[in-house]
């Protein structure tokens, strides 16, 4: 039997008579017969859960009547049930190791697979993680499936960065930002914020760039990758901005986050900040800053990357510091620079999202009247990623 407050009754007729209604009027409006009300009334029977509900619906009573109506409750069983489904579980432990060993695979392929070649990849394992987390899991294996959904959506969101998919980067960005948030991952968090500064200069939103920065750097834990690639990002900023004292007081905060950083067991890793890309990130730095210390740091950096001239092991890095170098000898020395930046853009390896940088060492080729820039304009019109205009 429910268990009912000896106040039910009274309460009963007080709502019933605030709003002017009899017996009968009630009951046409409840559904209830006039002698059951009035039993209600006076205490004569007890109401069961569901006619307290249905008259506090009727009376507009906000949960008032329901209140005073309760069910005997078995404390132990609710217990039990409850740990029962806490502990419940349809995945395996190898089946979440694997999960995250996925995301670790992804991430490191990201430096050296297509971006198009990539997605499909990055949207399967999210697939299933989504089915995963349809299942039975306990509270721990759901937050482990939240946090490799976390990793998975903001990489896929950069995969759609590279490949200008500008409202899907955008949705999916949102989606892993809410993810660190459930999954409470203040580093995934602080990713999302630095891979929307990286679209925002891209996109030459430079001050928007420069805010996203520093709101990525306040929200990573204190030299975390997210926190270092947040201040080396804010360098190119102030590089793109023309400020070459902030871009060098920035280099130097970089700098020494740094030192003495190791490198990571997979250096590829898109998450783990590997200091040996250092030299790159000062090259391109200063060759935006227009810094004439970038001509040394870029060939240091292209000797590195590629020290026996076929690409080396990180093609793709190689393309980017060889735009570095043509853009710090494009004024002075177009000759080579042409040859350089023609390298760099028919090894294939500049994405979309970075191919505007191949059009600014083309437009400062051709404004130095260099006869090599109308050959450059040729590779770089074969090459160009469909969609792309001329020179952008």
């Amino acid at each position: 039997m429910p268990l009912v407050d000896p106040r039910f009754g009274a309460r009963l007729r007080v709502l019933r008579l605030s709003r002017g209604l009899s017996l009968r009027a009630l009951g046409q409006l409840a559904h209830r017969g006039k002698s059951h009300l009035h039993d209600l009334e006076s205490g004569t029977k007890a109401p069961t859960p569901d006619t307290a509900a249905h008259l506090d619906r009727v009376l507009q009573a906000g949960g008032t009547l329901a209140s005073l109506v309760d069910q005997p409750v078995d404390h132990d069983a609710e217990a039990e049930d409850l740990l029962a489904r806490v502990k419940a579980s349809d995945v395996s432990a190898e089946t979440l190791a694997r999960i995250e060993a996925g995301v670790d695979d992804l991430a490191s392929a990201y430096a050296t697979t297509a971006p198009a070649d990539l997605l499909p990849l990055v949207r399967r394992h999210l697939a299933c993680v989504g089915r995963l987390l349809d299942g039975r899991v306990t509270l721990a294996q759901r937050r482990r499936l939240v946090v490799a959904g976390g990793w998975l959506t903001v990489l896929r969101a950069t995969v759609h960065v590279d490949l200008q998919h500008r409202s899907a980067a955008g949705a999916h960005l949102a989606a892993a930002s809410r993810l660190a948030l459930e999954g409470e991952h203040p580093e995934i968090q602080a990713w999302c914020l630095e891979t929307q500064a990286w679209r925002s200069l891209i996109e030459h939103d430079h001050r928007r760039a420069l805010d996203l920065c520093r709101q990525a750097q306040r929200a990573a834990p204190r030299r975390s990758s997210a926190h270092i690639q947040a201040t080396a990002q804010e360098a190119r900023v102030w590089a793109r901005l023309g400020d070459v004292r902030r871009t060098r007081r920035t280099l130097d905060r970089l700098g020494q986050l740094t030192a003495n950083l190791p490198v990571p067991e997979r250096a590829e890793h898109h998450y783990r900040y590997d200091p040996t890309k250092a030299l790159a990130y000062t090259a391109t730095t200063l060759a935006w800053a227009g810094d004439p210390a970038a001509e040394q740091a870029a060939r240091a950096a292209v000797a590195e990357l590629d020290p026996r001239g076929d690409g080396g092991d990180r093609p793709r890095r190689s393309a980017s510091a060889r735009l570095d170098l043509a853009l710090a000898l494009a004024a002075r020395q177009p000759d080579e620079a042409s040859a350089v930046a023609a390298e760099a853009i028919s090894a294939g390896r500049v994405v979309p999202s970075n191919w505007w940088r191949a059009g600014e060492v083309l437009r400062r080729i051709e404004r130095t009247g260099a006869p090599e820039a109308a050959a450059l304009r040729e590779v770089y019109e074969e090459h160009r990623p469909a969609g792309r205009h001329s020179g952008q």
